[in-house]
């Protein structure tokens, strides 16, 4: 009885062994359960990691992008200004260079003639094509009465010019002191109407400082605020050329009826009293 007593105990024992060593294996497979699942989560952690990571990447290359986009962008403007800004001056230098190209050859003809009518229809030309005056005079002075005379018009008869003593009102002091006259406002009294000879510019007309007549403009074909500094060189250079040209051609004219008249004279001498 015993015996089986303590085969009974053993039996218990190794059973409760059993059923621990059961539990511990339970207990394992719900561990590594547990550490599989962790396993799956740090692993999509890890991967949400690496797209998060990746997305943050892109996002920092794109930002780059437009920065440098932007920075093209202002650079582009900059240069389409610069480009703007370069063509102007060239527009600028070529209507300067046109300009003076056209007083070369307006030069070579007031040159090109000693005949002083042909020498004032050239001078009226260049100043309403190269200056486009519409009402203008040329007065020339008169060494005898000390006045400036008109000698030839645009937009106004040649009567209607005043006659001008030097030194009186302002052509009279622009012939006297031999410095040009701009007015303040470029409308002009003679677009207006207010007074239709109240000179918008005289120009001295001078040979070195010998000034010889006046230019006087009343009225531009082409409403100006201003005039620049192309206006102002062709003003000066069209002055001496005008000038030179319409004395030389004066002095010819003259000495040209000199010699008719000295001409006539011996002609008469010559001829043989009549019996």
């Amino acid at each position: 009885m015993e015996k089986d007593a303590s085969l009974s105990n053993k039996a218990d024992e190794f059973l409760q062994v059993f059923r621990k060593g059961e539990e511990f294996t339970k207990d394992l497979l719900k561990e590594n359960e547990k550490l599989r699942f962790r396993i799956a989560q740090l692993g999509e952690s890890l991967q949400r990691s690496g797209d998060e990571t990746r997305t943050k990447l892109y996002e920092d290359r794109i930002r780059l992008m437009e920065d440098e986009l932007h920075s093209l962008r202002e650079r582009f403007r900059q240069v389409e200004e610069e480009n703007k800004d370069f063509a102007s001056k060239y527009i600028e230098v070529e209507e300067e260079n046109n300009n003076l190209a056209n007083l070369y050859v307006a030069s070579y003809q007031l040159h090109s003639t000693l005949d002083f009518s042909e020498v004032l229809r050239i001078v009226l030309e260049i100043i309403i094509n190269l200056i486009g005056a519409e009402k203008f005079a040329i007065l020339l002075i008169d060494d005898k009465t000390n006045e400036l005379i008109p000698v030839s018009t645009e937009g106004m008869a040649v009567s209607e010019a005043p006659r001008v003593k030097i030194g009186d009102g302002l052509i009279g002091t622009v012939a006297r002191e031999g410095e040009s006259f701009f007015a303040d406002d470029m409308t002009g009294a003679g677009v207006t109407g207010i007074n239709p000879l109240a000179p918008i510019v005289c120009i001295p007309l001078k040979i070195k400082e010998h000034v010889i007549g006046v230019l006087s403009i009343y009225k531009l074909l082409m409403q100006k605020e201003r005039f620049n500094n192309v206006d102002y060189e062709l003003f000066n250079l069209l002055a001496g050329h005008a000038a030179t040209a319409i004395f030389s051609s004066r002095l010819y004219t003259q000495s040209e009826r000199k010699l008719t008249t000295i001409q006539s004279f011996l002609d008469l001498l010559k001829e043989k009293p009549r019996k």
